[in-house]
């Protein structure tokens, strides 16, 4: 906790207390993103911080409006009702004290939205990369597992195994719950499973404390489930590669045969017609082809497994 946060926690953190239970889902994610903020430190930098912002946006469009007289700008046309008349006389001022509550109300809501949806897109990051390096750490672990070491010394070891990813960051935590706790190994892995945001992740550490409790050959668990995952990548991988080969095509199709014809298709009809400045031949150039590259891009990023 920085000195900023602390200050916010001291103006504000006896109040966010007893805000615990209508931002249950904010602690989830906070959880889950595994953010050192505790809940009420991080709704006081909220609170905070959206009303900064909102006072320094609307003070700052504030002296720009009233400085450049912008309410003044605007003129009507035609015969307008009695009370805009006298309004106008005034318009400057109305004007300005418009700009500032309007530009208080959606910056100040803008950051705050930002810092209540920023704890789950930080969980979303995370349960990609755990359930793309889930199956790598699980072939790990069944090696450790194989060659004699204790279930507990298992996570130890991958949590020490950074090559793994947030699998590795969820096995330090349960070794976390089990060292500085004192803890026994049931309760470690109930605890990480019931925060971890990856489904993959809790079901395996469900099945681990259900194998353990009976008395099961854990090691023959971890094998099966390495088997179980491996398959379920190479058929994750395979749909991957259906998915962008039609993509592919789908660029080939829209984007270079279809803008090449209708380039060549306007050029012509410019020509016959004899229009110096083909706006439709502009925008298919300079708008149409950038943002349809993009939007493919941003699709294959989104769309693209964690390595």
């Amino acid at each position: 906790m920085n000195s900023y946060e602390r200050l916010c926690f001291n103006l504000l953190g006896m109040r966010m207390k007893g805000q615990r239970e209508q931002y249950a889902q904010l602690r989830n994610d906070l959880i889950s993103a595994r953010l050192k903020t505790p809940f009420e430190v991080y709704l006081s930098t909220a609170f905070v911080s959206s009303i900064l912002v909102g006072l320094i946006a609307s003070v700052f469009l504030g002296l720009i409006t009233w400085m450049l007289k912008i309410p003044q700008l605007i003129k009507y046309k035609g015969e307008v009702p009695e009370v805009f008349m006298v309004l106008a006389q005034n318009s400057l001022i109305l004007g300005t004290i418009f700009v500032v509550i309007f530009s208080l109300l959606v910056f100040g809501g803008i950051t705050y939205a930002i810092f209540i949806v920023y704890p789950s897109v930080v969980a979303g990051n995370r349960r990609r990369n755990i359930d793309a390096t889930l199956p790598y750490a699980i072939n790990y672990i069944t090696a450790m597992s194989t060659s004699g070491i204790t279930p507990a010394e298992v996570f130890r070891q991958l949590g020490d195994s950074p090559i793994y990813g947030e699998s590795s960051v969820e096995a330090r935590y349960i070794s976390r719950e089990i060292d500085i706790f004192g803890r026994d190994l049931i309760d470690a892995l109930r605890i990480v499973s019931s925060s971890t945001p990856s489904l993959r992740l809790k079901e395996f550490l469900q099945g681990s404390m259900a194998s353990i409790s009976s008395g099961g050959n854990l090691t023959n668990y971890f094998r099966t489930k390495a088997d179980q995952y491996a398959l379920e990548n190479r058929q994750t991988q395979k749909m991957f590669l259906d998915t962008l080969a039609l993509i592919a095509e789908s660029y080939v199709t829209a984007m270079v045969a279809g803008t090449l014809f209708m380039i060549i298709l306007q050029s012509i009809m410019s020509v016959l017609g004899g229009d110096s400045k083909p706006m439709f031949l502009y925008l298919i150039i300079y708008l149409m082809i950038p943002f349809g590259t993009l939007m493919f891009v941003i699709m294959i990023s989104s769309m693209t497994p964690e390595s």
